[in-house]
């Protein structure tokens, strides 16, 4: 099959990868831009790019549901934490409540420096949690009982 000359304008930095490309592959600039221009008007160049999409949209929805597992689990600890927290802490006197205050924000200082180093080393929490825990029976009364330990 007799081939057809084409003069084609690329801007300066495409004429340069195409340069690239063929001198590292040894072959013309001819063979890349013929193959280049088959490849783009091929009718499999759509399903190509659809199965580029497709994988690309099958990555984006793992990362989504691990969010939305990170995000279930950090609310579940906060309200399990929140709920055994106001059942099992009296209300203090007003004498011993500035007090009380001080030693609280101490303690959260030290809470916010221990997250810091367990967030830029240790494991994370949502590491230690399987993914295929079954759910228990009565999730809604542990809380209220206490910690495993106590009960």
């Amino acid at each position: 099959m007799k081939k057809k000359r084409l003069s084609a304008y690329l801007d300066a930095n495409v004429m340069n990868a195409l340069a690239d490309y063929a001198a590292k592959r040894d072959v013309s600039l001819s063979l890349i831009a013929e193959a280049a221009i088959a490849s783009f008007l091929s009718p499999d160049a759509a399903e190509r790019k659809e199965a580029a999409i497709t994988r690309r949209l099958d990555q984006l929805d793992r990362r989504i549901q691990r969010v939305e597992r990170d995000i279930g689990i950090a609310t579940e600890t906060i309200a399990l934490f929140v709920r055994f927290w106001l059942a099992s802490t009296p209300a203090l006197p007003e004498s011993v409540q500035a007090e009380a205050r001080a030693k609280g924000l101490q303690r959260y200082d030290g809470f916010v420096a221990a997250l810091g180093r367990r967030l830029s080393k240790g494991p994370k929490l949502r590491q230690e949690i399987a993914e295929d825990v079954p759910a228990a029976p009565s999730d809604d009364d542990d809380s209220a009982s206490g910690p495993p330990s106590a009960r």
